[in-house]
């Protein structure tokens, strides 16, 4: 009995003794016991989540956040003033700008000018269509793709397409001029005696049509198609749908004037080419570009500064069309320098104080969307 008295009291002793060192540590060291409450180290707070509130639950769904959106359409239209020699009109303010959407005069809404870095697709003709003047033909279509990759910026982009039956992209859009003088180079011996420009023109210009900032077609031809499966006026509307300004270069302008003064060309070929000539002209225009028909070599570098100039400097505009109807139909499009305090066109005058010709270069419109149903 003693026995168990004895070792109840080691016990009790044991513990008194533990009570008094204080709780230990995970090393096992004793850690000293604070001997009032401000010694005592804060306790650590403990980590809870957030609290959902009831009305979430995994029943019911988070309410949406508001969105705000508008169906207005916004219309971009760039303009380029060029005077009589193809150069550049600058420095126009924005109160004598006047646009017209189907004869229904606009309200301006941005205003801006500035030169920027072009993207360009370099479409080129390039088959035996000309059998006989093969050598010139190829010589002229050279001449001009190398001349106006001559005048491109480091930070220009360009892409050169070679068409005879079908397109093919000889480079990509890149601003690597040794991928361009490398594809320039391919063009040695066409294959076949096809030319379908309007094949090739759509082509590029839906595949250009997403491209932001400063794009055009530069198209080095003669105008003529052969074999396309696309209509004139087929081509035509999906040209003015895609809006990719084209500035054309026509080709041979010499060669058939010679021909024709010989009596080398009989009346079809002469209708042929003027064919040829409309055609390159409506496309150009049409979409906001320039055509051009040199007949001498001396005259490619004023064409590729006018180019230069029309694309790096151009006068963007915006407006808010009145008509907000989204039925698909073809609007209209036409830019004005007029004077606000007479409403008579405006008359530009060059240093010496003498009035010059000019002429503006815009789209003639665009294909308003579609409402969905």
């Amino acid at each position: 009995m003693k026995k168990i008295w004895f070792a109840a009291f080691v016990v009790l002793l044991a513990g008194f003794v533990i009570a008094q060192e204080g709780p230990k540590n995970d090393s096992g060291d004793t850690v000293a016991r604070p001997r009032n409450k401000k010694d005592a180290p804060a306790p650590e707070p403990e980590t809870q989540l957030p609290k959902i509130p009831s009305k979430f639950n995994k029943k019911e769904s988070l309410p949406e956040a508001p969105s705000f959106h508008s169906d207005a359409l916004t219309i971009n239209v760039d303009v380029a003033v060029l005077d009589n020699t193809g150069h550049f009109i600058p420095n126009i303010p924005k109160q004598y700008f006047r646009i017209l959407e189907d004869n229904v005069p606009q309200t301006v809404s941005l205003f801006g000018h500035s030169e920027a870095p072009m993207t360009v697709c370099l479409l080129i003709e390039f088959s035996n269509l000309y059998q006989q003047f093969y050598t010139e033909a190829w010589y002229q279509t050279l001449t001009a793709a190398y001349g106006f990759v001559g005048t491109l910026k480091p930070e220009d982009y360009v892409a050169v397409v070679a068409y005879d039956m079908r397109p093919e992209i000889l480079s990509d859009f890149s601003t690597d001029r040794s991928k361009t003088m490398e594809a320039l180079q391919r063009l040695r011996i066409a294959g076949f005696s096809e030319a379908n420009l309007f094949d090739a023109l759509v082509d590029s210009e839906e595949r250009m049509q997403d491209i932001e900032g400063r794009k055009a077609i530069v198209l080095i031809a003669s105008g003529r198609d052969t074999f396309s499966k696309l209509t004139f006026d087929k081509a035509r509307k999906r040209i003015q749908a895609a809006a990719v300004p084209i500035y054309a270069v026509g080709l041979m302008q010499t060669l058939r004037e010679l021909m024709d003064a010989r009596g080398y060309m009989g009346p079809i070929s002469r209708l042929d080419f003027l064919q040829a000539d409309n055609q390159m002209r409506t496309f150009a225009k049409e979409t906001g570009g320039q055509s051009f028909f040199p007949r001498f070599y001396g005259e490619f570098p004023n064409i590729f500064r006018s180019i230069s100039d029309a694309l790096r400097n151009e006068y963007a505009l915006a407006y808010t069309p009145t008509n907000q109807a989204k039925d698909g139909a073809y609007r209209h499009i036409k830019v004005e320098l007029v004077n606000p305090a007479t409403n008579e066109p405006l008359a530009i005058k060059n240093e010496k104080g003498k009035p010059i010709k000019y002429q503006i270069v815009a789209k003639a419109g665009y294909n308003a969307p579609r409402a969905v149903e």
